[in-house]
């Protein structure tokens, strides 16, 4: 089940003495960026370009008076290809492999990053000490020390930073969620969100696996471990390697815990938090939950969130499950009704279950030019997505996967226990049991992970320590990581 020991926390968490206060010296130094007036071209360059950065390049090349031109990726072929999509209409990009000397260009405005997640913070932290703006995917953090840090930066030099939870920007979104903060729906109880999508085995390789040679690997892997690569893809499948990726909580889920918190309009951590799962049903190379189970709490409402990668059952397995309706999204819980809905918009429900109100809406899609609004104005206040949601929503995640990693398989009436008080949860991880079952998971022989309540310090954004050995202690050895030179999160940005 790829759990995590003790020994394997300290070894992998403990900051090794370049790494602390320290600036990368091979890093991108500060450079007054140009004032932008209204009627001129902002310049964008792309970080990661196989993938979704593939899709941000067609977005922004969409948009009025905005121009990409330079895109990087440490993959010549992908380059090369993605260069193509100038070319073919006559236009000219800048071209690197390299993100620092990218930053190092006067001639780009802001940059979009869309590289796997162990780079994000890094790569905005060096594009606002370069003078850039930035618009970060999500999740903008691999752990919660950096996303704090990429606030700091974003802060200290004044830029626009963006998270790329383009819900915040959903047409249909906006006016429900206004409905439901208005009180017609009464006081909220709880929030739900959900991520079930289908998430096959990976495969499992007898040894390392070759890496292609237009990837220079060592900018792949960057600020995590140097390691060979033990998967068949060294693409994507990096989501469910605990170095580089964050498990589906953290893919796609960040999207529907970003919504759980904007319906609490909660702005900072909870104050405790467990999680329970295990990754089942196949056994491969990949090391994060496929199903998973956590409880924020919060005083006023909690936040329960639910993930799964298998389908409805071993006899169905082109279908997924769903809670009222939804496969992705997120069930605001209110005294008078509820909301469901996502990407896309969502609906209205009274307590009976009908649909009283309806919120279509577009997926989004006005994100980037939010972002490029708020690059005009000069004002924080203009982004739906700022950063310090980014590091909030990343930081949750981050959350319920420590507790989840710190667990021991134990029984179903353990776990029950653990969640007492919380009925909802209780029921949902009754639930889940009920779908491993389907799914024909022999729970006497692998039972689920039961991570432990761990305690946030929110003003210091820290785990609360009872002693040199509880879970607090253990669980801040994840608060950062051991950053392998000369890609380091300064300690001071």
């Amino acid at each position: 089940m790829n759990k995590l020991n003790r020994r394997d926390f300290v070894k992998a968490s403990l900051l090794t003495t370049a790494g602390i206060g320290l600036t990368s010296c091979t890093g991108p130094v500060q450079k007054q960026s140009r004032i932008i007036g209204a009627n001129d071209t902002i310049r964008i360059g792309i970080v990661g370009v196989r993938s979704k950065g593939s899709g941000h390049i067609d977005d922004f090349r969409k948009l009025d008076k905005v121009k990409v031109v330079a895109i990087c990726d440490v993959d010549e072929k992908v380059l090369a290809d993605k260069e193509k999509k100038f070319t073919d209409t006559g236009e000219t990009v800048d071209t690197y492999t390299d993100v620092r000397k990218m930053l190092d260009d006067k001639n780009i405005d802001a940059v979009c990053i869309a590289t796997p997640n162990h780079w994000h913070s890094l790569i905005a932290i060096w594009a606002c000490q370069a003078g850039k703006d930035v618009y970060c995917e999500k999740p903008i953090s691999h752990n919660i020390f950096e996303g704090g840090k990429l606030v700091e930066a974003a802060k200290k030099y004044n830029r626009i930073v963006q998270t790329g939870t383009q819900n915040r920007s959903d047409t249909g979104l906006i006016p429900a969620y206004e409905y439901v903060h208005s009180g017609k729906l009464g006081k909220i109880q709880y929030v739900y969100g959900n991520c079930f999508k289908r998430r096959k085995s990976i495969g499992k390789v007898p040894g390392p696996q070759p890496i292609p040679d237009s990837i220079d690997y060592d900018m792949w892997i960057g600020p995590a471990p140097m390691v060979p690569l033990m998967r068949k893809e060294l693409h994507y499948d990096w989501h469910w390697v605990w170095d580089t990726g964050c498990g589906d909580i953290g893919n796609q889920g960040v999207h529907e815990v970003d919504l759980c918190l904007w319906a609490l309009q909660k702005t900072k951590m909870p104050s405790r938090v467990i999680s329970m799962g295990a990754r089942l049903g196949y056994d491969d190379d990949g090391q994060t939950a496929n199903t998973q189970l956590a409880v924020f709490d919060y005083e006023d409402a909690p936040i329960f969130f639910e993930v799964r990668g298998l389908p409805q059952s071993s006899q169905i397995e082109d279908a997924m499950d769903h809670y009222k309706g939804l496969r992705t999204g997120v069930v605001i819980m209110c005294e008078n009704g509820y909301f469901a809905g996502g990407r896309g918009g969502g609906n209205i429900y009274d307590n009976n279950g009908n649909k009283t109100e309806k919120f279509p809406g577009d997926g989004g899609g006005g994100h980037q030019q939010n972002f490029i609004d708020a690059m005009r104005s000069r004002k924080n206040s203009d982004l739906r997505a700022h950063i310090t949601k980014g590091h909030l929503c990343a930081s949750l995640c981050h959350m319920a996967n420590t507790s989840y990693r710190l667990g021991t398989q134990n029984t179903a009436a353990f776990a029950q226990e653990q969640i007492n008080g919380f009925d909802f949860a209780q029921k949902r991880l009754e639930n889940i049991y009920e779908h491993l079952t389907k799914n024909d998971v022999d729970l006497e022989k692998t039972p689920l992970s039961v991570g432990p309540w761990l305690q946030m310090d929110i003003r210091k954004e820290r785990y609360i320590e009872d002693g040199k050995y509880s879970p607090g202690a253990w669980a801040n050895r994840t608060i950062t990581r051991n950053y392998r030179g000369p890609f380091v999160v300064p300690d001071k940005v």
